[in-house]
C-alpha cells in the first residue's frame, strides 16, 4: 500500500494566467488569503512533502517554507514543464500534482489515485470529474505518477510536444472518476474567481 510519506506533492504555480490579466494566480486573494494556501492546506495531509513550481514571485512562494522549483524552459511551457521540474526534484517514489488555483481539491485525491496506481500497476493515474449531467471530464493536471518517469517525459518534451494527453497515451495510465465536479473548480477569469468564492462560503 502506498503511504502519504512516499508521495511528494507538487503545486503548479508556474503559468502565465493570461485570462487573469497576467496576475500570478497563486497569490490572488481568495477569502482574504492567497489562493495557493487553500490548495496547500488540502494537499499537505495527503503527502509527505511539498514542492512549489513557480516561475515568478519565487521569494513570496519560498516564504511558505517549501522548496520552489522553476521550469527549465523560460517560456511558460505549460504543466508538462512543471511536471518535469517536479520529477527532477522529487525524492520520493511518487509525485502528486495539483494546480495552485484548486482550493476545493478532494481530500481523498492521493488515497484514491494511489490505490488505482498500485492495483493496476500503472505508471500514472489522473483524475476525472463527473458533472451533474453525467458527462465525465478529464482533469489531467491532477495526477499521481511514478517518479521514475523523468526520462520518459524528457524524451517526450525533446520532440517539442507539450500536449499533456499525448504524453499520457505513451504511458500505462488510468483515471479515477470523482463525483464532486466542484472539487476541481479552478480560477481562469476574474468572474470565475468571484463565482467560486461565493460558492465556497
Amino acid at each position: 500500500m502506498i503511504s502519504g510519506a512516499q508521495i511528494t506533492g507538487l503545486i503548479l504555480a508556474g503559468g502565465r494566467a493570461q485570462r487573469m490579466g497576467g496576475i500570478d494566480k497563486g497569490l490572488i486573494p481568495f477569502h482574504q488569503k492567497p489562493l495557493i494556501e487553500f490548495t496547500m492546506t488540502r494537499l499537505k495531509p495527503q503527502v509527505g512533502t511539498i514542492l512549489i513550481n513557480a516561475n515568478r514571485n519565487v521569494t513570496k512562494y519560498a516564504a511558505y517554507g517549501y522548496p520552489v522549483i522553476m521550469d527549465e524552459t523560460p517560456d511558460f511551457s505549460g504543466p508538462l514543464a512543471g511536471f518535469s521540474a517536479g520529477l527532477k526534484a522529487c525524492k520520493t517514489p511518487y509525485l502528486l500534482t495539483a494546480p495552485c488555483d484548486s482550493p476545493l481539491l478532494p481530500e481523498n485525491l492521493g488515497i484514491r489515485m494511489a490505490a488505482e496506481l498500485e492495483e493496476g500497476d500503472f505508471q500514472l493515474v489522473y483524475a476525472s470529474s463527473k458533472e451533474s449531467d453525467g458527462k465525465v471530464w478529464a482533469q489531467p493536471v491532477f495526477c499521481l505518477m511514478r517518479a521514475n518517469l523523468q526520462d520518459s517525459l524528457e524524451d517526450f518534451l525533446k520532440k517539442g510536444d507539450l500536449k499533456i494527453d499525448r504524453w499520457f497515451k505513451e504511458l500505462k495510465s488510468s483515471t479515477v472518476i470523482f463525483d464532486d465536479a466542484n472539487a476541481f473548480a479552478n480560477v481562469n477569469t476574474p468572474e470565475e474567481l468571484k463565482s467560486l468564492e461565493a460558492a465556497s462560503v
